[in-house]
């Protein structure tokens, strides 16, 4: 069995990653993801999941011969990319500019396998419907809490699903990690998915 290492403090990853029968061994990464600020969405997505998983690399907590994964997400939204809103104000304002709309959920995900050294990095893009929300709703919403510290100011596996009228691509890449690029990933570095079991 290999062991993969989560460069996250998301609890929606390590979730997703269990559900799907994988035990990850979560080691925080501590970054600033307000240091990088200029690239386009999905880029940004994939430069801060590489510094993420390079944050562990070589940290004590990482087991030898591990597969260190480093994963972040944005929400594209008129080419604006929409991090982690940290305020109420600022994800009231985000969702008075979502509502009724389309955006881009882009996670960038970088892989380094801590046994052979070589690393893949790729970014999972889905597209996002939002339901035409009420002022109350996106109040009521906001007061949860919820909204202020993920990705785009929503989930779509939590309170926010009922704001979500649909997707085009992977639902477990909005959630946080998409499994089908996971396992591609691994398969280039010369690891089955089934191996993570």
């Amino acid at each position: 069995m290999t062991t993969l290492v989560l460069a996250s403090q998301s609890p929606a990853r390590l979730a997703t990653l269990r559900q799907a029968g994988v035990e990850p061994v979560v080691v925080v990464s501590g970054v600033d993801e307000s240091q990088v600020v200029d690239p386009p969405p999905a880029e940004l997505a994939l430069a801060l999941a590489v510094l993420k998983r390079d944050a562990v690399l070589g940290r004590p907590e990482v087991p030898d011969g591990a597969l260190v994964l480093g994963c972040d997400s944005v929400l594209e939204l008129d080419g604006e990319a929409l991090g982690k809103p940290g305020t109420p104000e600022e994800a009231t304002r985000r969702w008075h500019a979502m509502r009724g709309r389309t955006g881009v959920l882009h996670t960038g995900h970088a892989v380094h396998d801590t046994a052979s050294g070589r690393s893949v990095a790729r970014t999972a893009s889905t597209t996002v419907h939002f339901a035409a929300v009420t002022d109350d709703e996106i109040a009521a919403y906001v007061a949860t809490g919820e909204p202020l510290h993920v990705a785009g100011a929503f989930t779509v596996d939590g309170l926010g699903g009922a704001f979500v009228t649909g997707l085009e691509g992977d639902y477990h890449n909005v959630v946080g990690v998409s499994l089908p690029l996971l396992r591609t990933m691994l398969a280039e570095l010369g690891h089955a998915w089934t191996d993570l079991w």
